[in-house]
C-alpha cells in the first residue's frame, strides 16, 4: 500500500513537472494565445492573473485527486462527469496503470493560510499540467465550477492532428464574499417534480450557489410527507392555484433531493410556514385552524386569511413531530419557520407563536430562519431573520444580534415581470429588468452592517408558472447575477462587464435546455446549434 501511493506520487510529480523522462516524447502541439482575465466567469472570481498561453484539454489528460481524501475524488469524478457531457472525453480519475498521461488536472488539498475561507480555492493553470488548491471538498467543487467555464464550447482541432479544447493559462485566486448564497423555489403554489428541482440545483451550482431554500407548505398545498400525520400530505397535498392535482415529496423523495444537492455541496433548507399560510394543514386537521371559519381546500392566490390556533399546546405538539421528521431528513444547519403576512393572528399572539417555535426548532438542533416579520418576536441572537419587505424589522434584527439574509422584494425577487410585456410573473413589487436585479449594492442596502448580512437569497414564487419551462423564464438570467453580487466583491462588480460575461452564457443555457428569458438588454452570443425553444420577446 505504502509503496503504491509512492509510486502514483512520483508518477504525479513527474507529471506536474513536466520531465520528458518520466514519459514519452510528447507530440508538439500548436496553442493559442489566450487571456484569462478576458474568459466569461460568472461570479467574477477575486484575482485573476492571466499567462497567455493555454492547457490542452484532450483524450491524454487524467484528473489525480490528494491521497486519502474521498470528499476530493468525489468532486474529481463530478468533474470528469461533467467534462465528458461537454466535449465526449472521459478522463480517468486516480487510474494510473493502462493510460497514457500526457497533462493533469490536479485536486490538492492543503491547509494553506492563503485559503481564508472553506470554500476559498486557488487554480494554477500551465501548458501541462491545472493544480486546484483548497482546503475542503467544498472549496474544490466551487473550483471546479470555474474550471467547467474556462472550458470551450468548440474543440479547437484545425491546428493540430488531435482534437483539443484550450484552456487559458493562469492563476484564479477566489473566495466567497458572502457564506449564504441562495435561491428560494415555491413548490406549495405549485407542485414541481424531483426531476425539476434537480435540474435547479444543476444550474445554481454551476454559478456557485450554495443554499436552496423549500417553500415546502402554503395555503394552497402541504408538498412534504410526515408520516405522523398522514393527513397532511393526503389532503392537504391534494390542490394546487388554478385547481390542479398537486402532489408531494414522499421522505425518500426528499431524502433523494437532499442528496442530489449534498453531492453539488448545496444546503437544502425546509421551509413550514406558519402561523399564518397554514390553510392546507388546517383542511387536513381542523383543530390546528385558529381564524374562527371552516377550513375549506384553497386554490386561489389571496394572502392572509389564515392562522394557526396559538393557544393551543395540541398545536405546539403536532409542530414538534413536523421538525422533528424534517429535521431527521435535513443535515443543514437550518430550518425555516415562515412567520411572513400572518394578518389575522394577534400580535401578542404571533409573537407568544414565534417564541414557542424557535424552542422547538432548537430543540431539534437547528437554527431558526424566519420572514422579517418574524425579528418582532423575542427571538435570540442565533435566528436569523430574512429581508423581504420591511427595513424597520430588518433593523429590529440588527438590534438583536442577528444574522439578516437579504432578499428584497424589489430587487430580489425572481417571480417579479422583467416588463410589463413578461408572459409570467407579477408586479406587485416591482418590474425587475435584468439590469436592475444586478445593479444594487448588498454590502450597504437599507444601511444594514456586512458584518450582520449572512447572504443573498432569491426567491421564486409559484402563483403564475407551473412548470420547469415556465421557472427558467423567471429564474434565469437574473438567477446568474444574485450569485454574482453573493459571490464576488462589490469593487470587481460592474453592469458593462457583467453583461457582457452573461451574453456568452448562452451557448451553456442552450445546453442545459434552459428556456432563459432572451432579455434585449444582452448582446446574446448563442451558439451556432441555437434551440429553438428558447423564449422569443
Amino acid at each position: 500500500m505504502i509503496k503504491s501511493i509512492f509510486f502514483k506520487s512520483l508518477i504525479l510529480l513527474c507529471l506536474i513537472a513536466g520531465i520528458s523522462s518520466c514519459a514519452e516524447k510528447k507530440e508538439q502541439l500548436i496553442l493559442p494565445e489566450t487571456d484569462l482575465a478576458k474568459e466569461a466567469l460568472i461570479p467574477i472570481p477575486l484575482k485573476i492573473i492571466p499567462t497567455n498561453s493555454a492547457f490542452a484539454l484532450d483524450q491524454f489528460t487524467a484528473i489525480y485527486t490528494s491521497p486519502r481524501s474521498e470528499g476530493l475524488n468525489r468532486v474529481g469524478a463530478f468533474l470528469s462527469e461533467k467534462i465528458n457531457s461537454k466535449t465526449g472525453l472521459r478522463l480517468p480519475v486516480n487510474t494510473i496503470e493502462g493510460t497514457t498521461v500526457d497533462r493533469i488536472i490536479y485536486i490538492n488539498q492543503v491547509d494553506s493560510s492563503e485559503l481564508e475561507e472553506k470554500e476559498s480555492y486557488q487554480l494554477y493553470i500551465k501548458k501541462d499540467s491545472i493544480i486546484l488548491n483548497a482546503k475542503t471538498a467544498e472549496g474544490a467543487f466551487r473550483g471546479v465550477q470555474t474550471l467547467r467555464q474556462l472550458i470551450p464550447e468548440k474543440s479547437n482541432d484545425t491546428l493540430n492532428k488531435r482534437v483539443i479544447w484550450p484552456i487559458p493559462t493562469g492563476k484564479i485566486i477566489d473566495q466567497p464574499n458572502f457564506v449564504y448564497r441562495g435561491a428560494m423555489l415555491d413548490v406549495a403554489r405549485h407542485f414541481f417534480s424531483v426531476e425539476d428541482v434537480k435540474k435547479y440545483i444543476d444550474l445554481l451550482a454551476y454559478y456557485k450557489i450554495n443554499a436552496l431554500h423549500l417553500h415546502l407548505t402554503d395555503d394552497q398545498g402541504w408538498r412534504i410527507e410526515i408520516k405522523s400525520w398522514p393527513r397532511l400530505t393526503e389532503v392537504g397535498g391534494s390542490t394546487e392555484v388554478g385547481g390542479e392535482a398537486g402532489g408531494f415529496y414522499t421522505q425518500e423523495d426528499y431524502k433523494e433531493i437532499v442528496a442530489y444537492a449534498g453531492k453539488h455541496h448545496m444546503m437544502i433548507i425546509p421551509e413550514v410556514d406558519m402561523p399564518g399560510h397554514t390553510n392546507a394543514a388546517s383542511v387536513a386537521y381542523p383543530f390546528l385552524n385558529g381564524n374562527g371559519k371552516t377550513p375549506k381546500l384553497y386554490e386561489g392566490t389571496h394572502v392572509g386569511f389564515s392562522t394557526f390556533d396559538t393557544r393551543k399546546d395540541t398545536v405546539y405538539a403536532f409542530i414538534d413531530d413536523v421538525v422533528r421528521e424534517i429535521t431527521a431528513m435535513t443535515p443543514s444547519p437550518y430550518f425555516h419557520i415562515g412567520g411572513d403576512e400572518s394578518h389575522v393572528t394577534k400580535k401578542k399572539d404571533f409573537i407568544y407563536f414565534i417564541d414557542r417555535v424557535e424552542k422547538i426548532v432548537q430543540k431539534h438542533g437547528k437554527q431558526m430562519i424566519g420572514w422579517d416579520e418574524a425579528a418582532k418576536a423575542n427571538l435570540d441572537s442565533s435566528s436569523i431573520a430574512q429581508f423581504w419587505n420591511s427595513k424597520e424589522n430588518a433593523t429590529t434584527a440588527v438590534e438583536k444580534g442577528m444574522k439578516v439574509i437579504l432578499s428584497p422584494a424589489k430587487k430580489a425577487y425572481l417571480d417579479m415581470q422583467y416588463d410589463p410585456l413578461s408572459k409570467h410573473g407579477l408586479h406587485w413589487a416591482a418590474y425587475i429588468p435584468v439590469d436592475t436585479a444586478y445593479v444594487w449594492t448588498p454590502e450597504t442596502y437599507s444601511g444594514i452592517p456586512k458584518e450582520n448580512i449572512l447572504g443573498v437569497e432569491a426567491p421564486l414564487w409559484s402563483e403564475t408558472i407551473s412548470n420547469i419551462s415556465e421557472l427558467e423564464y423567471l429564474a434565469f438570467p437574473r438567477a446568474i447575477g444574485y450569485s454574482e453580487l453573493s459571490w464576488s466583491t462589490e469593487e470587481n462588480r460592474n453592469w458593462d462587464d457583467f453583461k457582457e460575461r452573461l451574453a456568452k452564457q448562452a451557448p451553456f443555457l442552450e445546453r442545459m435546455n434552459v428556456n432563459y428569458y432572451p432579455s434585449k438588454l444582452i448582446d446574446w452570443k448563442k451558439s451556432e446549434h441555437s434551440i429553438e425553444t428558447i423564449q422569443k420577446d
